[in-house]
């Protein structure tokens, strides 16, 4: 995978470099919202990643990604980026930042863009966005696709459901991937799709589909970091993998630091600093 050189020295991933990885090794993507996660996946080896909406529940306590703000997505995108060397950062677009037309999207894309330091957007929907998708491309952002479940327009899709169940509704999933993808699209994020729908779609377009609830068929994938860590306190897709329960360790870990503060164990003498005793001599002496 060629890429630039970033100033750390590491090799910075661009849009094309993912797009170059079409049959020839799958992508890695995960979500980050600030700068400490940020660096640990980076650190890691992940090729993209995701500043989602999704941090709408799994970080501001929201119901849904319908109250993310262009504001929310700016602050936590700049602060992801900042923890970034090598991987490629992709921004959400919130609900309703793009969906009036290609002047709004583009100016609320620009935005995200000089605010955060990312150099790709990602925006939901099909045919029905294809004029935002050419009007960012054109302007020279990078653009990822979402299609499948889109949680943006869960309501109007009968909730959280999968897509594309029925042969009619998979031809329209792949017209809508093969828009996209004539529009300038890098890739296209395929959720909550059957497996043999999402491998389908994947063999039929020349760009990566990032698979989520979309089976092992598709070119690269793609979870919420606090959904396969155990931090997500609410709930749980059916298809993200719990990889640890850092959130029952960082419940024990709380537990056994409000013990020690309630019978004196804490803070111990290795973790108070000393005083010369000549001073604290006068000190006392007053």
């Amino acid at each position: 995978m060629s890429a630039t050189t970033s100033g750390g020295g590491k090799k910075q991933l661009t849009a094309m470099d993912v797009t170059d990885c079409k049959n020839k090794r799958k992508v890695s993507v995960l979500t980050a919202y600030d700068y400490p996660t940020a660096r640990i996946l980076d650190d890691a080896g992940v090729d993209v990643i995701l500043v989602g909406d999704s941090l709408g529940m799994v970080v501001l306590g929201l119901n849904d990604t319908l109250g993310v703000t262009l504001d929310d997505m700016c602050r936590h995108g700049q602060a992801v980026v900042k923890g970034v060397k090598r991987a490629l950062v992709v921004v959400d677009m919130p609900f309703m930042t793009y969906e009036q037309g290609v002047k709004e999207a583009l100016e609320n894309a620009c935005k995200l863009v000089r605010f955060t330091g990312a150099r790709a957007v990602k925006l939901e929907g099909g045919r029905s966005v294809i004029p935002q998708v050419r009007g960012l491309v054109d302007s020279g952002i990078a653009v990822m696709g979402h299609i499948g479940l889109t949680p943006q327009r869960a309501a109007v899709l009968g909730g959280f459901k999968v897509q594309g169940k029925t042969a009619q509704a998979a031809k329209k999933l792949l017209e809508d991937a093969k828009a996209l993808q004539e529009a300038g699209c890098f890739a296209i994020v395929l959720e909550a799709v059957p497996a043999p729908v999402a491998q389908y779609i994947t063999e039929k377009i020349d760009i990566p589909t990032i698979g989520i609830g979309a089976g092992p068929g598709c070119d690269g994938q793609v979870l919420v970091l606090h959904d396969m860590c155990g931090l997500n306190l609410g709930h749980v897709p059916r298809f993200a993998k719990k990889y640890s329960q850092l959130g029952q360790q960082m419940l024990e870990t709380v537990k056994a630091y409000t013990a020690e503060v309630a019978e004196g164990s804490f803070p111990a003498q290795e973790h108070s600093f000393a005083m010369p005793e000549d001073q604290l001599a006068e000190l006392l002496r007053d």
